[in-house]
């Protein structure tokens, strides 16, 4: 079962990944870690955009580290990687902390 934290941010793991990533029309999924300090930074964004994307956009996370199956199955490699999925498929991979313009032009444009 999906855990929501007061964020909105919904908490993944390998177990419900691809039930979630197919009920959700657009999902941004925040692949990270805790001993990653570039994850930290991007950390705000993702609630952030979870704020103001409320009802047209889901956010979630997923520690690599407590599910390495779905984090090597999608080929992440570096983190934090941000993946956006529409109807299922993903459709943008964002490597790195990236400027919240950045993030928020992507999600735009599958809006």
């Amino acid at each position: 079962m999906n855990q929501v934290t007061s964020d909105n941010i919904v908490q993944l793991s390998d177990s419900d990944f691809e039930s979630t990533i197919n009920k959700n029309s657009l999902i941004l999924v925040d692949f990270w870690a805790d001993w990653c300090f570039p994850c930290k930074i991007i950390s705000p964004l993702i609630e952030e955009m979870a704020q103001v994307y409320s009802g047209d956009l889901t956010c979630a996370k997923l520690n690599v580290d407590e599910n390495p199956i779905t984090a090597t199955k999608l080929s992440i490699s570096g983190i934090p990687t941000v993946l956006l999925f529409k109807d299922g498929k993903p459709v943008e991979r964002i490597v790195g902390a990236v400027p919240r313009e950045y993030l928020e032009e992507k999600i735009k444009a599958h809006l």
